[in-house]
């Protein structure tokens, strides 16, 4: 088999393989660090035997084996395994029987429950607490999104070392930390599972709106959020926020093709061609959210920024948009989360649905915001609704201070040219 297809055919397995097999390996030694390194053994190995005889009839199947056989040789080496040894060679002896039976459905996606918790110790080890945010994106993008450092550089623009050093700090401090790869007592899952999802979510909204960069969007931030998303709704189906985060993710992703013009220019919600939506993922959003609201529990904040987005995405047109029932949901969302940034956001939608100069009087409330002060949407919000009020030189001054906080080239320029539309 020709090498190019072979190295093409081990991208593709570690995207979509890598990390169950990880996770499966991680459950043996009790390393997230030594897991990935005898599973790139194993990838390499395929590399190897692969081009020579060619793909095998299970290809993840093999991998799991070679890297489970590795995890054990360790194991011996290490005089660890002493009567465990026994246990996991008569596990892994039917383990092989299995696969070698195991259907192409199995092959293309399907989890056993053994799986589906490797799975879910990954993603809660991947989020742990000891680690900073920016650790917990960069290893979970690592291990469950199959990204090379590479890849995750571009995405963030940061030099790839520096991605380097976070995942490696990041498996350093885990072991150090002793973190156990396990799931949380049930007393702690609500706090970490909160953590996983806000690690996803600022995944999605990096390549939403990327914060820097010439590019305004990265679509292949938000698609590695929502595979992530999917996965942990299928592991963990009764809990309603991961469905409203899914519900957000999609609903929002159904725009992505109407965000930016031929030459790459952001195009802002009510200026969007609403035909170029992807009305299949509206489906499956709105689908999602009622699957959220069905669980019966109070709807968290990505449930309640769902339903938003929910009422932008029935409207096919921007005038149907039902801005009074998008302003409640700013104000429960408010009492749920009260931040600075939502009552930002609550304040378009109260300009939308009552006026300019109401939604003015609620942002000048934050122009002493200390947290806000860097936070080029404020000028941009307050620039907007002065616009509209009449009050074009205050109007101009403040798309021109937005501007300059702004690191996006792309929203930079846009935010520049509604400043000469003031003159």
């Amino acid at each position: 088999m020709a090498s190019s297809n072979v190295h093409r055919a081990i991208e593709a397995l570690w995207r979509i393989e890598s990390a169950s097999i990880i996770a499966t390996v991680a459950r043996m030694v009790g390393d997230l660090g030594t897991a990935e390194d005898l599973v790139q053994e194993a990838f390499m190995a395929a590399i190897e035997r692969w081009s020579q005889a060619g793909l095998p009839e299970k290809p993840g199947a093999w991998l799991m084996t070679a890297a489970k056989n590795r995890a054990i040789d360790l194991l011996r080496r290490n005089k660890l395994l002493g009567e465990k040894h026994q246990e996991l060679a008569a596990q892994l002896h039917t383990e092989q029987a299995i696969a070698v039976a195991e259907t192409a459905e199995a092959f293309a996606g399907h989890m056993d429950g053994t799986i589906e918790d490797d799975l879910l110790r990954l993603i809660f080890t991947a989020c742990h607490p000891v680690l900073s945010t920016e650790a917990q994106t960069a290893l979970t993008l690592r291990l469950l999104g199959g990204l090379s450092t590479q890849e995750i550089a571009h995405a963030f623009l940061v030099p790839e070392a520096t991605v380097a050093q976070r995942i490696v700090r990041a498996k350093r401090t885990l072991a150090a930390a002793n973190v156990p790869f396990q799931l949380p007592h049930t007393s702690q899952l609500a706090p970490r599972l909160s953590a996983v999802l806000r690690v996803i979510y600022l995944i999605f909204n990096e390549g939403y709106a990327a914060t820097s960069g010439q590019d305004w969007m990265r679509p292949s931030l938000c698609e590695e959020a929502l595979r992530l998303g999917r996965i942990l709704a299928e592991l963990l189906p009764q809990e309603s926020e991961i469905h409203g985060l899914v519900a957000l993710m999609e609903l929002q992703a159904s725009r992505m093709r109407a965000r930016v013009g031929p030459t790459g220019e952001p195009i802002l919600l009510l200026d969007q061609d609403r035909t170029r939506w992807d009305y299949l993922l509206v489906q499956r959003g709105l689908a999602r959210l009622e699957r959220a609201a069905s669980l019966g529990n109070a709807f968290g904040q990505y449930a309640i920024q769902a339903a938003i987005a929910a009422c932008h995405a029935r409207a096919r047109l921007p005038e149907e948009t039902d801005w009074q029932q998008i302003a409640a949901l700013y104000d429960a969302l408010a009492q749920l989360l009260p931040s600075p940034v939502v009552e930002l956001n609550r304040a378009v939608a109260v300009a939308m649905a009552f006026g300019p100069a109401a939604g003015l009087e609620l942002v000048e409330d934050l122009m002493q915001e200390q947290s806000l002060a860097n936070y080029h949407l404020l000028p941009s919000v307050r620039g907007d609704l002065l616009a509209k009020l009449g009050r074009l030189p205050e109007a101009r001054a403040e798309f021109e201070r937005a501007a300059a906080l702004t690191q996006n080239q792309r929203e930079q320029q846009l935010l520049l040219a509604r400043a000469a539309e003031c003159e």
